[in-house]
Parts: C-alpha cells; sequence; structure tokens
C-alpha cells in the first residue's frame, strides 16, 4: 500500500524585498542603475517596462524606502490621488497594463512631478506605445518618461534567480537540478518562481527530496496541465 500523502498548508513564504537581496544581470541592469540614479533622473517621470515577475515591483519597493515615495496601483487612480503627490515628493504607481483608473489623475500627477521637482516611478508589464491611453496629453508624457526595460533573464541570472527561490524556501539543491530546470524550463523570471513552488509543493506532499527526478515530472504535470513552463 502506497505511503499517504502529507496534507501541506498553503502558509506561504518570506522572500526578502531589500536591495542587497535583488539579483542582478545584464536584462535587468539598467533598471538597477535608474533606481541607483535617483533623485539624479534625467526628469521627473521614469517607467520601467518588464514581463511579469520581472522584478518590477521589488525594484519599485527598493526606490519607495529610498525616496519615502507612496505606492498606488494605476486601476486604482482616483480624483483625490493626485494630492497624494506633495511638492518635491515622490510617488510609485503600478502595473499600468492593467489599466488606468483615471487617466486625468496621473496626467496630474506627471505634471505635479514637473512642475514641483517630484519624482514619478512607473511600472508596466507593455511598453508606453502598447497601452490602452485614451488621452493624448497623457500618451505624450508616457512618452517622454525615461525609459528604462528589463528583458529576459540570461543564463547567470536564470541560474542565481532558481537558487535563491529555492533558498527562500530553505531548500539545498544540487546543481544538478538547476542545470536540468534551466535547459527544460521556459525562461522567463514567471516560469522559474511558478516551478520552484511546484516543486517545493510535491516534495511536501509525497515527502520526497528534491531531486532532478522530481524535478523532470513536476516539469511533466505542468506540461499536461497545461500550463506555462
Amino acid at each position: 500500500m502506497s505511503e499517504p500523502r502529507q496534507l501541506v498548508l498553503d502558509l506561504g513564504h518570506r522572500t526578502a524585498l531589500g536591495a542587497e537581496d535583488f539579483l542582478v544581470g545584464g536584462s535587468n541592469a539598467a533598471a538597477v542603475a535608474l533606481i541607483d540614479q535617483w533623485p539624479d533622473w534625467p526628469g521627473p517621470a521614469a517607467l520601467v517596462v518588464g514581463p511579469k515577475q520581472s522584478g518590477k515591483s521589488h525594484l519599485a519597493h527598493v526606490w519607495r524606502h529610498k525616496s519615502g515615495a507612496e505606492t498606488l496601483t494605476a486601476a486604482a487612480l482616483g480624483e483625490a490621488d493626485v494630492a497624494r503627490l506633495s511638492p518635491g515628493g515622490a510617488l510609485v504607481v503600478e502595473d499600468l497594463d492593467q489599466g488606468i483608473g483615471c487617466e486625468r489623475t496621473l496626467f496630474h500627477l506627471f505634471n505635479l512631478a514637473r512642475e514641483h521637482r517630484g519624482s514619478l516611478l512607473l511600472t508596466s508589464a507593455a511598453a508606453p506605445g502598447d497601452l490602452a491611453v485614451t488621452l493624448p496629453d497623457l500618451r505624450s508624457r508616457l512618452r517622454a518618461a525615461v525609459l528604462v526595460e528589463i528583458s529576459p533573464p540570461d543564463d547567470g541570472l536564470l541560474r542565481a534567480v532558481l537558487v535563491k527561490h529555492f533558498a527562500d524556501r530553505q531548500i539545498t539543491v544540487d546543481p544538478q537540478v538547476i542545470s536540468y530546470l534551466m535547459t527544460n524550463m521556459e525562461r522567463t523570471m514567471a516560469a522559474a518562481a511558478s516551478i520552484v513552488a511546484a516543486i517545493d509543493q510535491v516534495a511536501l506532499a509525497e515527502r520526497r527530496k528534491v531531486s532532478r527526478m522530481l524535478a523532470a515530472e513536476v516539469l511533466t504535470r505542468i506540461r499536461q496541465g497545461g500550463e506555462s513552463a
């Protein structure tokens, strides 16, 4: 008779969000340099563009602590949020690609940052020209913002990210497992996070050590389930 599966409670895990915990490679070096360069930006507003889970929110978190900024989501923007950017202050507006609740508010925030020496950091998974923006003046402001892009990770960064995701879950993994995953997975930050989470879940549920064989089984399950890997 097979051993019963262990009940796993999805309690999450702690992921560090400090500047020293952000892994830097060629794909995100420009975005990291932008954060480090503040307050000496070439303009009052900067836009970080990158795919899901590429580190945009992590960098925004680092900048928020550095600048004292408040964070808002673009989809929730309303008229009252104009007052959140004080003269000389800083503000983060995240996820422009998920929709902009009030385009006129964001337009006013751009103007306030320029006129009162404030700073505006925006994040998006889509480039300015690909955003669904109807207000012409806002489209112009977005295109004029300092733009940095986060591209897909190179080998060194992807390897480091996989190791870090396992370490965040207190898992010491054999280098062969990392090499196998890099060869067979979708090469994105989002895939790295979801694959490590799935491996951890199966390892706990089936009381198994994280191994190359287990990694292969999990990748097969993900593909059979129609999920991206």
